[in-house]
């Protein structure tokens, strides 16, 4: 790790990912929040991050944009629209001015889903192979860090300064990382479109390669599943401090930090872990962690509920340091960006209807009951990985790395150069 951070061009890319989501992060809930002050309303603050989501939803065509075109101008130009694209939000002052977030939101939810794809597909190109699950362990981490500490930040400045210095803010550190992606050295070729695609279906063309390339298949239904429960953990935790700790809403606080502090020590151990079990053995165990965490969220007893939100955010960085790993090894370069793009939608879209599913039962449902059922959501998506995974002989790491039936071996990536 100490030799692959002390090149340049990794350095610069750490960078400019964690400035990016480092200024989102801030102006997001402080966003939901200014639109709740200005309006009253809860559902119109809602409907901030439901145009975010509808925005995302665009993510294959971003894809297929991701695979024509060279990573590392892209980037370039991602970043400076999105700069620029979130201006419009300083002419928000009433309710009357409240539309323009929706729309700025849902733009930016679109350039959101392009950005993510292709700085996937450059991670993919700037890293050798077998230093992917290390610079994505590493990412894991420090991300889990500053989603602790932004937020905060950008309700602190929304108190104290109102939205204007968020908007500026954000601008600037898109500004600042089209910069950083700018100082990258390494040269890059443009992706070349796989032989076999067909002239009109690119957009569909990840679904494809995720449908026909069995680990990926399989890891895809188990995180599907994952994120569901995930889903409804977004009201339940608010049932768990009131109804079962009788704890104000406040503390909520507590439990977020408990939730980082493990996220932050899972996003260190996912590069060993990664190392010796494999991608999908590192996902199964995020998800046994995540099934213990619901289980013990349930007793309402703050020396079980503690450790049990530990457990719930150290299975985050497991599950996504190991599929997004996975997926950097086994697709071509050519499909990286469409490929990435169908797995956050296939990902966003269960998330979005569990969440406002979880949001109508927690009032008809007792609050141990949903958890039992996420619990079992985890437990049986952590099964049905392992089992398909234990099926397979053993192999060392080089053998897990080669082609599966309809998977690109490692040598499909381009060069690495440098």
């Amino acid at each position: 790790m100490r030799a692959l951070l002390a090149r340049h061009d990794v350095r610069l890319l750490l960078l400019a990912r964690l400035t990016d989501v480092a200024g989102s992060n801030a102006l997001w809930i402080a966003l939901g929040i200014h639109v709740k002050e200005l309006t009253g309303s809860n559902s119109a603050a809602g409907l901030t991050f439901f145009a975010f989501i509808l925005g995302t939803l665009g993510a294959p065509l971003g894809g297929v944009l991701v695979d024509r075109l060279r990573r590392r101008p892209l980037l370039i130009v991602l970043n400076l629209v999105s700069a620029v694209l979130v201006l419009p939000l300083l002419l928000v002052h009433d309710r009357h001015s409240v539309w323009i977030c929706y729309v700025v939101m849902t733009l930016y939810g679109l350039a959101n889903g392009a950005t993510g794809s292709a700085m996937t597909a450059l991670t993919q190109t700037l890293i050798p192979p077998k230093h992917l699950g290390d610079v994505n362990g590493l990412l894991q981490t420090l991300l889990q860090g500053l989603r602790l500490i932004a937020p905060l930040l950008g309700a602190g400045v929304l108190s104290a300064f109102g939205l204007g210095p968020l908007v500026v803010g954000d601008a600037a550190t898109f500004a600042l990382a089209a910069l950083l992606i700018a100082l990258i050295r390494q040269q890059e070729d443009r992706p070349q479109p796989a032989q076999q695609e067909e002239t009109g279906l690119q957009s569909t063309a990840g679904f494809r390669f995720i449908a026909r390339a069995p680990t990926l298949r399989q890891v895809t239904v188990a995180v599907v599943l994952a994120i569901v429960a995930f889903g409804f953990s977004e009201s339940v935790l608010f049932a768990v401090v009131d109804t079962g700790l009788h704890r104000p809403p406040a503390f909520l606080g507590v439990l977020s930090s408990l939730q980082g502090a493990g996220a932050i020590g899972a996003g260190v151990a996912a590069a060993v872990l990664m190392r010796r079990a494999g991608e999908e053995l590192t996902v199964v165990l995020g998800l046994a962690f995540a099934a213990a965490g619901f289980l013990l969220s349930a007793i309402p007893s703050l020396l079980a509920v503690a450790p049990g939100t530990v457990f719930i955010g150290a299975s985050l960085p497991l599950i996504i340091a190991g599929t997004m790993t996975l997926f950097q090894r086994r697709t071509p370069a050519s499909l990286m960006g469409r490929t990435d793009a169908a797995l956050n939608v296939l990902i966003g879209v269960p998330q979005t209807a569990a969440i406002a599913a979880g949001a109508a039962l927690i009032a008809l449902v007792d609050y141990r009951i949903m958890l039992a059922v996420m619990a079992v959501l985890m437990a049986s998506s952590a099964l049905y990985l392992a089992t398909r995974t234990i099926r397979r002989p053993t192999e060392s790491l080089t053998a897990r790395l080669a082609q599966e039936p309809g998977e690109a071996a490692p040598e499909a990536s381009p060069p690495h150069r440098g």
